[in-house]
């Protein structure tokens, strides 16, 4: 077990780039991870990595041995799968990341009763709206609000969400209403946006009577957290872009409402992306089916009786 706990922190470097990302990812220390790769070039007699000052940089052997070190650790998760398929004992650990408002709503409430059904299974929740690396970071099943870029991963649709304009009744009385795309930007109005490192111009996607167009929309207020921005909006700061289920809510006790609604913004698909031969695993595909079903309710409780703007 050891000689393949060695193999699994090898990967894990190998991919990251990093002996103490690979440590955190693994859940120890830099100290012993340098050490699992110490004893696995021992082991080998051959030197893996070439250290530098910034980063590990694996070495023509170490290279060689990642493909096949993967095959091995696939190898063993496959074999694993089928013994927990046959016998119905499904354990392990389910590793899981989510859009913060998708993982508040929808996951997160749900998982103590998956953890009542399937006491022997670990379920590891991380929540960020930033972009997620599903390979990269190792993780199991990613949910995500958008187009699927990598088409490495497999992906089931969740639902299609349909979004919406909004801002508080007293930004609109001191701004007005701006109808249309056209509006919006010729009269500079403040849009409240989500921006990551790395992101470009803002750009938002509306419906308009010639079809699906981008505008770029700008304003004083931008972060990472969408929950911020909903509480930006409910202040009066601007306009916010949100999927309905996020502001359903406060559509619904006025504390927000619907403005440019003569070009409203394109739906966006909820999507679960998981690694090809992760499907396999029955732990995951039991998690996925769970919290999927539960998704699904849930959106539609929380469309319920909403009027949406025509």
């Amino acid at each position: 077990m050891a000689y393949v706990n060695n193999i699994k922190m090898f990967v894990r470097v190998f991919e990251l780039g990093s002996m103490s990302a690979a440590a955190r990812d693994q859940r120890t220390s830099p100290a012993v991870a340098s050490a699992r790769i110490a004893e696995l070039e021992k082991h080998l007699g051959v030197r893996l990595f070439n250290r530098t000052t910034r980063r590990l940089q694996p070495t023509e052997n170490g290279r060689l041995f990642y493909d096949g070190a993967r095959k091995v650790l696939e190898a063993i998760d496959d074999a694993e799968a089928a013994v927990m398929a046959s016998t119905q004992n499904l354990r392990g650990t389910v590793f899981v990341a989510a859009p913060l408002g998708v993982g508040r709503r929808f996951i997160a409430p749900h998982v103590p009763e998956f953890k009542d059904e399937y006491p022997q299974i670990d379920v590891r929740l991380r929540l960020s709206d930033r972009k997620i690396d599903v390979i990269g970071e190792g993780l199991d099943l990613a949910f995500h609000l958008g187009m699927l870029e990598d088409s490495t991963l497999k992906m089931r649709l969740v639902a299609e969400c349909p979004r919406i304009l909004c801002a508080a009744p007293a930004y609109v009385a001191r701004r007005g209403d701006p109808g249309s795309g056209e509006a919006l930007v010729k009269d500079r109005h403040d849009c409240l946006n989500l921006r990551f490192p790395g992101a470009t111009e803002f750009q938002w996607t509306l419906v308009t009577p010639e079809g699906p167009k981008r505008f770029d929309v700008a304003g004083p207020y931008e972060t990472d957290d969408g929950d911020v921005l909903t509480g930006w909006a409910l202040d009066g700061r601007g306009i916010v872009m949100k999927p309905i289920f996020e502001v359903a809510d406060h559509l619904r006790d006025g504390r927000l409402v619907p403005v440019v609604r003569e070009t409203p913004p394109m739906p966006v698909q909820l999507s679960c992306l998981t690694q090809h031969r992760r499907l396999r695993d029955p732990k995951i595909r039991v998690f996925t089916d769970f919290i999927m079903a539960k998704i699904r309710t849930d959106l539609a409780q929380a469309m319920e009786g909403l009027a949406l703007p025509a």
